[in-house]
C-alpha cells in the first residue's frame, strides 16, 4: 500500500516505513507542500495513494466521497515521528487489510492501542 503523508506528519516517515510501505511519500516530496486538501485528494486518487493524517479534513472527505483514495486517520495529538511510525507498524495487519477490502474508505487507527 502506498501511502501519502499529510503536512502534518514528518516528512521523514516515507523512509522510516519503508520496508512496510514502500512507494510512499510525503505531499512536500511531491510537490504539494502548500496545496489544498482538495488538490491532495485528487493527486492521491489519480496516483493510487492512502492518504495518511492526523486531522479531521481527510476523515470527512472520506465520509462525502468515499474511496478512492482510502484515507487512514491516526488519532495521536502533538508526538513525535517515531510514535506515528510504531503506531503504523504496530497496525500493519489492519492497514494491509484494509487495502484489500475495496468497500471500505477509513481506518482509523486510535492512539490508545498503541499499548
Amino acid at each position: 500500500m502506498k501511502l501519502l503523508f499529510d503536512q502534518n506528519l514528518s516528512p521523514r516517515l516515507p523512509d522510516l516505513l519503508s520496508d512496510l510501505y514502500p512507494q510512499s511519500a510525503h505531499v512536500r516530496s511531491v510537490g504539494l507542500r502548500e496545496a489544498t486538501d482538495s488538490v491532495i485528494w485528487a493527486y492521491a486518487r489519480e496516483q493510487g495513494y492512502a492518504i495518511v493524517s492526523k486531522d479531521t479534513d481527510f476523515q470527512q472527505r472520506s465520509f462525502l466521497y468515499g474511496a478512492p483514495p482510502k484515507v487512514i486517520w491516526v488519532r495521536a495529538g502533538n508526538c513525535p515521528a517515531s510514535t506515528i511510525e510504531l503506531m503504523l507498524r504496530s497496525h500493519s495487519a489492519a492497514v494491509h487489510t484494509f487495502d484489500l477490502d475495496a468497500a471500505a474508505a477509513l481506518l482509523i487507527i486510535p492512539f490508545d492501542l498503541l499499548s
